[in-house]
């Protein structure tokens, strides 16, 4: 065999290594999107749904009781006294269905907390009226804006802006690799701000998903998106070309299932429903459903969620910081060239978007 055949094999034999190597990202990434996806979504079904049940009487007790025995765990039931004490819960997200019976049953709910929920409550007490031989008359007191009729438009939202801060991750994280790390932060306060306005146009004036309160759902907006950027960029110093597919896994994988922006923890396996109660995902979902819909109830708690990642992507590019300044004194100890560096950074930033296109 010639010099140059054996060249040419060996040119062959690096590239299929190289594109083989390059596969593992795309087929991780199938393979925890379908785990988290159908984890989450496949089969939803209540567990400890919260309902009340509107009276005070003997009759109500035994409906209760009744209820609660035949649903197995799937509703938790409660009574109480009057119809304003069952509203008051619907508006706090205490329950998510009041139900009212009598020789005309009525059903209170709040859309606005969650469509699927609702719609689950109502085929629940649609029967228990049947067999009371009435029709069910069904109440929204708190409905969603006209733009956003099943409430999941909050959730694609969340989808645009996510994809929008994590795919700016794979450009700062990789062209940037060679900034100082000022001025990559700069970077991120300025992507996390376009992007978070972009997410504020789609929301009021572009699709109308509310009719009010822009302005805090653009502040919600921003805070999750920088929060993104920030831990993506930091981690970048250390996970490289795979940076892609841990932001994929935290901000993707884990974070869409467990927003609640489809199902609500009610509906979901219990790890979900556990993710929900620290994730940002949902903390900007519930953060944007209380300040819009129910009056800021408990909006404080969600504002405290994404604060914390917020800071924790801080304290992540403050230890990319002191890497990278390690690793600056190292190689200059070595003389290693700025030019080089650079190569390797653009070489990162176009692998990274590959990826993050692909997806």
């Amino acid at each position: 065999m010639s010099a140059g055949s054996r060249t040419a094999s060996g040119s062959t034999a690096g590239a299929l290594r190289h594109v083989l190597g390059h596969l593992l990202t795309p087929l991780l990434m199938c393979v925890g999107m379908g785990l988290a996806y159908l984890g989450a979504f496949h089969a939803p079904q209540p567990h400890d749904l919260r309902v009340d049940v509107v009276g005070s009487g003997a009759s109500a007790q035994v409906l209760a009781q009744n209820l609660q025995d035949q649903a197995d765990g799937a509703l938790s039931v409660r009574t109480v006294a009057d119809r304003s004490t069952a509203v008051e819960h619907l508006r706090t997200q205490a329950s998510y269905g009041a139900y009212l019976p009598g020789g005309s049953p009525e059903l209170v709910v709040a859309t606005a907390s969650s469509d699927t929920s609702a719609t689950v409550v109502e085929k629940v007490f649609t029967r228990v009226a049947a067999e009371q031989g009435a029709p069910l008359k069904v109440t929204n007191v708190t409905p969603t804006a006209d733009g956003d009729p099943t409430g999941q438009g909050i959730f694609f939202l969340l989808v645009a802006i996510s994809i929008g801060s994590y795919a700016s991750v794979a450009v700062i994280g990789g062209a940037g690799g060679v900034l100082p790390l000022r001025i990559r932060a700069a970077l991120v306060a300025g992507a996390s701000l376009v992007v978070s306005l972009i997410g504020a146009a789609f929301a009021g004036p572009l699709f109308g998903l509310v009719d009010h309160g822009l302005a805090g759902l653009w502040a919600l907006a921003w805070l999750y998106c920088a929060g993104i950027l920030l831990i993506g960029v930091g981690l970048h110093t250390f996970l490289k070309r795979w940076t892609t597919l841990g932001v994929m896994v935290l901000f993707v994988m884990l974070n869409f299932t467990s927003s609640g922006g489809i199902f609500r923890p009610e509906l979901q396996p219990g790890f979900f429903g556990w993710l929900h109660s620290f994730w940002n995902g949902a903390g900007f979902i519930e953060g944007v459903r209380s300040h819009v819909y129910f009056g800021g109830h408990a909006l404080g708690g969600h504002v405290l969620v994404l604060a914390l990642w917020f800071v924790a992507g801080l304290a992540v590019l403050g230890l990319a910081g002191l890497a990278e300044s390690r690793g600056r004194a190292e190689s200059s100890g070595e003389g290693a060239s700025p030019e080089a560096a650079v190569r390797t950074s653009e070489k990162d930033m176009e692998e990274e978007l590959e990826e993050a296109v692909g997806v």
